[in-house]
C-alpha cells in the first residue's frame, strides 16, 4: 500500500510540475474569455466586431493550443529536447489533420484507420507522447553518431512517437468519452435523476483526461435534430463543485503560492473554466476532487430531475446561462448554486486529512 501511495504521489508531483508554470496564464485566459463573453452577451461590444474576435481568439486560443504549452512544460519536467517535443503538437494540431479527425473523415495511418479524435485543448495525448519521447531519446543520444545526430534524432523520435500518439494516445479520451456518453443515455432513459447524478460526478474527471470532448458532437447533433440537448445542463453543478473545493483549499493551504493558485482557480471556475482548478488544485488532492465530484453529482441530479434542456450549445455556467433558459431553468440555476457550498464544505471539513 505504501508503495502504491509513493507511486501516486510521484505521479501527482510530475503533473503538478507540468501545470503549475502555466496556471496563472490559464486563469488569466479564462477570466478574459468570460469577461469578453459577458460584454458581448449584454450588448456592450459587438460579437462580430474586431475587438471581440481578437481578444476572444487570444483567450480561447490559449486553451485551443494548450498541447503546445504542455509540450514545453513537460519537456522541461522530463528533460526532453524542446523542439522535438513541439513537433508532436505541431502534427496533432495541423489544420488538415485536425479537420479530418474532428469531422470523422476516413483517414488511415500505416494501414490502420485513425479514429475520430479531438486534439485541441487536450491534455493526455501530448503528455503521454512526451513521456514516451523521454525514453526514445535515451538510445538516440547513446548510439547515434554526433555527426548525424542533429537531424537523425528528430526523425527517429517522430517515427516512434507519432504513430503511437495517433493510433493509441489520441483516441483514448474519445474511447472513454463515447463509452460514458452511451452509458449516460441508457441511464437517462431509466431515470434522468440518476443520469444527472452520474454525469455530474464524472464530468470533471472526464475533463481531466480530455474525454469530455466526445460530448460536444453528441450535444450539437441533439440540438440540430431535436432542438434541445439534455446532457449539458447536467454538467454545470460540477463546475461550481470545483470552485467550492478550490476555495476551501485556498483557505487551508499554508504556503502563499498554493493559496494564490487555489483562489485564482476558484475564481476561474466560478466564471466557468475549471482547468486551473483541476490541474492546479484538485487533481493533486484526491479528497478535494472527490468532494467536488459529489457536489457535481448532487447538482446534476437536481437538474436531471427538473428535466432541464438547453437550446444552443454552451458549456454551462452562470456566464452562459442564457443558453439554458427554458424548462427547469430555475432548477438549473439552483443546481449550480447548491454545488458550490457542498464542494466547499465537504473539502473544508476534511482539513485534518488533507493537510496533516
Amino acid at each position: 500500500m505504501s508503495q502504491n501511495n509513493n507511486l501516486f504521489h510521484a505521479a501527482v508531483d510530475q503533473i503538478t510540475g507540468i501545470f503549475v508554470p502555466i496556471i496563472n496564464y490559464l486563469t488569466a485566459a479564462s477570466i478574459l474569455k468570460s469577461v469578453i463573453v459577458l460584454l458581448a452577451g449584454f450588448g456592450v461590444i459587438d460579437q462580430t466586431g474586431g475587438f471581440y474576435r481578437v481578444f476572444y481568439a487570444m483567450s480561447d486560443g490559449f486553451f485551443y493550443f494548450l498541447p503546445f504549452f504542455l509540450a514545453v512544460t513537460a519537456s522541461r519536467q522530463w528533460k526532453t529536447d524542446l523542439f522535438i517535443s513541439l513537433l508532436i503538437p505541431v502534427a496533432m494540431l495541423y489544420p488538415d489533420i485536425t479537420a479530418a479527425l474532428e469531422q470523422g473523415q476516413g483517414l488511415s495511418f500505416l494501414g490502420l484507420p485513425l479514429r475520430p479524435s479531438v486534439y485541441h485543448s487536450s491534455v493526455i495525448p501530448v503528455l503521454l507522447a512526451i513521456g514516451l519521447l523521454h525514453f526514445v531519446e535515451i538510445p538516440c543520444d547513446r548510439y547515434l553518431p554526433e555527426a548525424v545526430k542533429g537531424f537523425l534524432k528528430p526523425i527517429f523520435c517522430c517515427l516512434v512517437v507519432l504513430p503511437l500518439t495517433f493510433l493509441l494516445f489520441g483516441p483514448m479520451g474519445s474511447w472513454i468519452g463515447n463509452f460514458l456518453t452511451n452509458l449516460f443515455y441508457l441511464l437517462y432513459d431509466f431515470s434522468p435523476t440518476v443520469a444527472g447524478l452520474f454525469m455530474g460526478f464524472l464530468i470533471q474527471p472526464m475533463v481531466a483526461v480530455g474525454a469530455h470532448w466526445s460530448i460536444v458532437p453528441v450535444s450539437i447533433g441533439s440540438i440540430a435534430s431535436n432542438g434541445y440537448d439534455v446532457i449539458l445542463p447536467l454538467l454545470g453543478a460540477a463546475v461550481y463543485g470545483q470552485a467550492g473545493a478550490s476555495l476551501a483549499m485556498g483557505l487551508l493551504y499554508r504556503e502563499k503560492e498554493q493559496k494564490n493558485i487555489a483562489f485564482q482557480s476558484a475564481l476561474s471556475a466560478a466564471l466557468g473554466v475549471t482547468e486551473p482548478a483541476l490541474f492546479g488544485v484538485t487533481v493533486r488532492t484526491p479528497r478535494a476532487m472527490l468532494s467536488a465530484c459529489i457536489a457535481g453529482a448532487v447538482g446534476g441530479a437536481i437538474a436531471g430531475a427538473a428535466g432541464v434542456h438547453c437550446t444552443s450549445f454552451a458549456f454551462p455556467s452562470f456566464v452562459t446561462c442564457v443558453a439554458f433558459i427554458g424548462p427547469g431553468f430555475a432548477m438549473f440555476l439552483l443546481s449550480m448554486l447548491i454545488a458550490f457550498p457542498i464542494g466547499f464544505l465537504l473539502t473544508y471539513i476534511q482539513k485534518r486529512k488533507l493537510l496533516p
